[in-house]
C-alpha cells in the first residue's frame, strides 16, 4: 500500500508536527498523552492517523492513564478497530514500565530531618571504621531520589570533588542535597575542615541552584550531628 493513499498519514504532516520528530526536537514533556500513545502505537489505518487512533483509545476512557493502564491487551484489541496483538502488546507494555516507576517512586521515603537522614544512610554507614562522605540526592518535595557515595577511605576538605558532587545532582536531577559522612572515632563534634568544605559546597550549590539543606555527620551509637539545626548551613 502506496504511503499517499493513507488517510490524513502522519508521514504527510509537517515535519515539526510529527510526534516522533517533536520528541526529538522539543523534548517529551511539550507532547500531548496523544502523541505520547501514537509513537508506541507506531502506525494508524487506511482511515486515521496513529495520532487519532491514540486520542479515540484515550476518549474511551475519558483520557484518564490509569483507566487506560487497567485494560488488558485483549480489551485493547476488541474494543478498537486498528489495534492489532503488537500494538496492543506494545501499550500494555509501555502502561506497566510506567506503573512501576510511580511504584517505586511512592516506595522511597520523604527525608525532611537529620533523623531521617540518618535512618537513610544508617546500614551503609554503622560500621565502618574509616570515613566516607556520601550526598542524599532529593526532589523539591524531599522525597528521596538516590543515595550516593563520593569519597571512601578518608577525606579532607582538599579530597571532595565538587564537580563529582554537582554532577551527581544534576544529573539526577536533584535540586536539594544533604551531605553526610561517618566519623568512626565516634565523636560527632564538626571538625574545622567539615565546617569549611560545607561551606564550600553550599556556596557552589546557590550559583547551579542546588540546595544543600543539612550536612549530618555520623557517630557510632545511633548519634549524630546536624549543621541544620545547629545552625551552620
Amino acid at each position: 500500500m502506496d504511503d499517499s493513499t493513507i488517510y490524513n498519514s502522519i508521514k504527510n504532516w509537517a515535519e515539526e508536527d510529527r510526534p516522533r520528530e517533536k520528541l526529538m526536537q522539543i523534548g517529551k514533556k511539550k507532547l500531548t498523552n496523544a502523541e505520547l500513545l501514537a509513537i508506541i502505537i507506531g502506525s494508524g489505518s487506511r482511515k486515521e492517523s496513529a495520532v487519532q487512533l491514540a486520542q479515540r483509545i484515550l476518549n474511551s476512557v475519558n483520557n484518564n492513564i490509569n483507566e487506560l493502564s487497567s485494560l488488558t491487551y485483549n480489551d485493547l484489541m476488541n474494543r478498537f478497530k486498528g489495534i492489532g496483538e503488537a500494538k496492543a502488546i506494545n501499550i500494555v507494555a509501555a502502561l506497566e514500565l510506567g506503573n512501576r516507576r510511580k511504584a517505586t517512586q511512592e516506595e522511597k521515603p520523604i527525608v525532611s530531618s537529620p533523623q531521617q537522614a540518618y535512618d537513610v544512610l544508617y546500614s551503609d554507614l554503622m560500621d565502618l571504621e574509616y570515613e566516607s562522605f556520601w550526598l542524599i540526592l532529593l526532589s523539591n518535595s524531599q522525597r528521596l531520589i538516590k543515595k550516593v557515595c563520593i569519597s571512601e577511605g578518608g577525606w579532607s576538605e582538599s579530597s571532595v570533588d565538587l564537580k563529582k558532587v554537582f554532577k551527581s545532582a544534576l544529573e539526577n536531577n536533584s535540586p536539594k542535597v544533604i551531605l553526610a559522612h561517618n566519623h568512626p572515632s565516634g565523636n560527632i563534634t564538626p571538625s574545622h575542615s567539615d565546617k569549611a568544605l560545607t561551606e564550600r559546597i553550599n556556596s557552589a550549590g546557590k550559583i547551579l541552584s542546588v540546595q544543600i539543606i543539612d550536612h549530618v555527620i555520623f557517630g557510632k551509637k545511633g548519634d549524630y550531628f546536624s549543621f541544620a539545626e545547629n545552625c551552620l548551613i
